[in-house]
């Protein structure tokens, strides 16, 4: 039973990636794929920093309160770093946009939550 669940995965894997080979064909059109998936990336990483960051700033209040019923425990110290690290995680798309503008000009948007817009020199 279960050479044949593995046999018919191999074979499902070999047809969709059959699929996916005849689907584009020229460099033009791989570059156009590529640039449209890591405009999905950027927008996936900002959205898992958020939700981070957002963990993080819970945990560090759940952990102020183990720290407050126990401090022996729960030192001081692990509170505050979950706190800078979920406040770093929530300004870090923030950071990339900003650096991006400083660094390549308006048209710089790949970290940005809008993702990839355009590859080039600026349009004016």
């Amino acid at each position: 039973m279960k050479k044949v669940i593995l046999a018919l995965l191999a074979f499902a894997c070999f047809v969709a990636g059959t699929a996916a080979f005849a689907a584009i064909s020229g460099v033009g059109s791989v570059a156009a794929q590529v640039t449209t998936n890591v405009g999905a990336i950027a927008r996936l990483v900002t959205a898992a920093s958020y939700v981070a960051g957002m963990a993080f700033a819970v945990g560090a209040i759940v952990k102020f309160k183990a720290h407050k019923d126990n401090p022996t425990q729960i030192p001081i110290g692990t509170p505050i770093a979950l706190l800078f690290v979920g406040a770093a995680l929530i300004f870090m798309p923030t950071v990339f946009k900003v650096g991006g503008a400083t660094l390549f000009g308006q048209s710089g948007t790949v970290a940005g939550v809008s993702g990839i817009t355009s590859f080039g020199a600026p349009q004016a």
